[in-house]
């Protein structure tokens, strides 16, 4: 396999032309230590992220690990899917910190480093959470709009605060705030969302006093506050009253920043094209996105794609085209993609004109096998391997099972039964053990059976859950220490990214 130098990959980053750098190590692994461009692609799930992340077959694509030879494996892989332009970085991980360059910790580093740009760029106002305290007790006009996914603020939110995605604040905000005598306050878990809330609401124009509470929940915490828990305040559904107005507004914003609106049919040619690597995410909600979206479009809710661009687009001087129903969403999400990355970005102006397909986004894999299944109440003792991720298996598995990531399953004496959240991932792994079988309809379908189920905290214990890159409060000690070390990485990340010099935000 061709391997390539720190060096040779440190200009190829810079250079005009098509690069894509793939991490083969397990998300844990990748926030311990990692190129500032770098996508996780673990070995684990390639099947499931190769060809969605990597479009184009004739891309250059660089594989890197931490120095143990997984990046050698996942090259191998995407040669035999046809790419054929795959290299190596020599020495992996390691060799690029030992040339001088600079290694990022944590996960969707490009995304969160462009968070502090903007603040900085921007002069984003943040008030600390004793100053929100004070708005809320002396009974302002004002709103506070937790800009997370609903799984993320059930957990824990502001008290008094509305869940409303970041990729529908500025759609929805006429709604929700139609004085421009209303404070509106924008939280997160940490920093990046309740800046980017912020400062989409401040370039959509409004002129509202528009605030980020100063490190989100985690500070509210940290300063003495009690988080609510099990909430589902959320924006009213359907198309806002204020709709109009929201579509001047981003339609503004989008083509300060070189957004570019094509039809339907010129979308779908791109996609037919080969000459560039082009990426295809409709932006809107999960529900509006399963009830009818274009052909081969893949669902990337606007906020979070902004949020962890990583998880979409791969491929540095790639083309972006975004959907969604009136272009609101995809226009301000698109215009942060173009400064972030400076991706190529359209957006489709009439994308439910025409054939829709239904339900959610499902990876190609025709190379998936078709293991033997084995019923919830038919186990007869065998030795359920969870593929689960870690902070999931503690909350919930069947009793007696071993979690796992695909690939290191430890050995076990008698049956083996795989069960995964993805039945294409138990399947996958199924094959990889002899004799085993998956369990039909995975632990939803055990659930549902009503058999018992067991959750503890400690299993996996925190240094074992390489699959995912534990946040301060997943861990099960040293959790305030954990929270002032994250906000201390994220505030310092602008200045590591200058030091990098691989960023050029705002740039394009």
């Amino acid at each position: 396999m061709p391997q390539v130098s720190a060096a040779d990959l440190k200009a190829w980053i810079s250079a005009d032309r098509e690069l894509a750098i793939l991490d083969a190590r397990e998300e844990g692994e990748f926030g311990h230590g990692h190129l500032f461009w770098a996508v996780p692609c673990p070995l684990s799930k390639k099947e499931l992220r190769a060809r969605a992340l990597l479009p184009r077959k004739a891309t250059r694509v660089v594989c890197v690990d931490g120095g143990e030879g997984y990046a050698e494996k996942l090259a191998e892989y995407l040669t035999g899917l046809g790419y054929g332009d795959v290299h190596v970085l020599q020495g992996g991980t390691p060799a690029w910190k030992v040339a001088g360059y600079v290694v990022f910790t944590g996960v969707h580093v490009p995304s969160k480093a462009f968070g502090e740009w903007v603040e900085h760029h921007y002069g984003t106002e943040s008030v600390d959470p004793p100053e929100l305290q004070a708005m809320v007790d002396s009974g302002l006009d004002m709103v506070i709009l937790d800009s997370r996914p609903m799984d993320e603020f059930e957990k824990m939110t502001i008290p008094g605060a509305v869940n409303v995605p970041g990729g529908e604040l500025a759609y929805r905000i006429g709604d929700i705030a139609p004085s421009p005598d209303t404070t509106i306050v924008v939280n997160c878990a940490g920093r990046t969302r309740s800046i980017m809330g912020a400062e989409s609401l401040r370039r959509a124009g409004l002129t509202n006093r528009i605030v980020a509470l100063r490190n989100g929940t985690m500070g509210w915490e940290l300063a003495g506050f009690k988080c609510e828990t099990g909430q589902t305040r959320s924006y009213a559904p359907g198309t806002p009253a204020s709709a109009a107005l929201a579509l001047e507004r981003a339609t503004a914003f989008g083509a300060e920043n070189g957004v570019k609106p094509i039809s339907r049919a010129a979308a779908e040619a791109m996609l037919d094209e080969d000459a560039h690597s082009t990426y295809a995410l409709d932006v809107r909600a999960a529900g509006e996105y399963a009830a009818g979206h274009i052909p081969g479009f893949r669902h990337a809710p606007g906020g979070q794609l902004v949020q962890a661009t990583d998880q979409w687009v791969a491929v540095r001087g790639a083309r972006v085209i975004l959907a969604d129903d009136d272009t609101v969403r995809a226009r301000m999400s698109g215009a942060w993609l173009r400064q972030m990355g400076g991706w190529e970005v359209y957006v489709v102006t009439d994308a439910l004109a025409g054939p829709l397909a239904t339900g959610p986004w499902k990876p190609e894999i025709p190379e998936v096998p078709r293991m033997p299944v084995v019923a919830p109440h038919d186990l007869n003792g065998a030795t359920v391997v969870d593929l689960a991720r870690s902070v999931d298996f503690r909350s919930g598995h069947i009793p007696g099972s071993i979690w796992a990531v695909r690939g290191r399953v430890p050995s076990v004496s008698g049956p083996v039964v795989v069960t995964a959240p993805d039945p294409i991932l138990a399947h996958l792994a199924a094959a990889e053990i002899p004799g085993a079988k998956v369990l039909e309809g995975g632990v939803a379908a055990w659930r549902k059976a009503g058999l018992p189920m067991e959750a503890d905290r400690q299993i996996p214990p925190d240094e074992a859950c390489v699959d995912w890159y534990l946040r301060p409060y997943d861990r099960n000690s040293g959790v305030e220490a954990a929270m002032h070390e994250y906000l201390s990485w994220e505030i310092d990340l602008v200045h590591e990214v200058a030091r990098d010099g691989d960023a050029r935000f705002g740039a394009w």
